[in-house]
């Protein structure tokens, strides 16, 4: 296919556009390698897409399962939350263990991950969404460090994008962690009040936004709609003794894109179920 180099301003039209051709360069010398526009209806494409199964983590409300993963017709990966109400297959009667003590699975979700078929050593990431504001959800976009010798965060986590409320206000975070010398987890974060962005666009929810991560040997960029978020310094970045002192940024990380619900998300409105996270197309670039 024939290399496309792009303005400033036919790239912004062609990224949001939803339906515009796929750049395959851009001007300032990456070049595409990986992504899914999501154009063919039914599942996600196991190609590219795998699933988590179940309660996974963080005491969260909702059991992940790939059928609240869908691809719709007009080219929308629709993750969706819904309450349910069946019998638990993973319950053990006087099991201390929240993945295992609870009886019924009251709500559904849908985690969709790229580990063990794509896994990116630096890049951009470009993410276009729409993103459930109601209380309760916690839409994300980030990355995992697939160091199998590693748990977790000496294998480093990368969030683009999550939302939940920070000490009880809504807001919008671009955040990176790695290991310290105890095991435990070192945060460079960055929080914007959901307001920042309604205030300059009450219908700033109903709307597809752009989401983009720049990620280079000496630096983590997250951006919202090309404003930055969070500019990550990767020379700090270093795992303690539990990690053997390596730096989880510069070792493949696997993507994910999944809407939790409750936990850290906060109480769930359920007027608002189902809840809809909605992806229009990942691209990933790189030089």
């Amino acid at each position: 296919m024939k290399k496309i180099l792009l303005s400033a301003a036919m790239l912004f039209s062609i990224l949001f556009g939803a339906n515009a051709q796929v750049p395959q360069a851009l001007e300032d010398g990456y070049k595409l390698v990986w992504h899914d526009e999501f154009e063919i209806p039914g599942r996600p494409n196991p190609a590219n897409w795998t699933y988590e199964h179940g309660f996974v983590r963080n005491r969260e409300w909702q059991w992940y399962q790939g059928e609240n993963a869908t691809i719709t017709e007009d080219g929308i990966l629709l993750i969706t939350a819904r309450k349910e109400d069946r019998p638990c297959p993973w319950y053990k009667e006087g099991s201390k263990d929240w993945k295992h003590n609870r009886e019924r699975i009251e709500c559904t979700s849908a985690s969709v991950i790229t580990r063990g078929l794509h896994e990116f050593l630096y890049g951009r990431f470009i993410i276009r969404a729409r993103i459930p504001a109601s209380c309760g959800s916690w839409p994300a976009i980030w990355m995992l460090g697939s160091k199998k010798k590693y748990g977790w965060p000496s294998c480093g986590e990368v969030d683009i994008m999550e939302y939940y409320p920070k000490n009880g206000v809504p807001s919008i975070l671009a955040n990176a962690c790695w290991g310290n010398d105890k095991g435990g987890s070192v945060w460079d974060e960055s929080v914007k009040p959901f307001t920042h962005f309604t205030d300059k666009d009450p219908l700033w929810a109903t709307q597809f936004h752009i989401w983009r991560m720049d990620w280079d040997k000496d630096f983590i960029r997250i951006y919202l709609d090309d404003e930055l978020l969070n500019e990550i310094d990767l020379s700090k970045t270093i795992n303690g003794k539990h990690g053997n002192g390596d730096n989880p940024f510069h070792a493949p990380m696997y993507l994910l894109l999944n809407l939790a619900m409750g936990s850290t998300g906060g109480k769930v409105d359920m007027e608002a179920m189902p809840m809809r996270y909605e992806i229009d197309y990942v691209r990933v670039y790189q030089k």
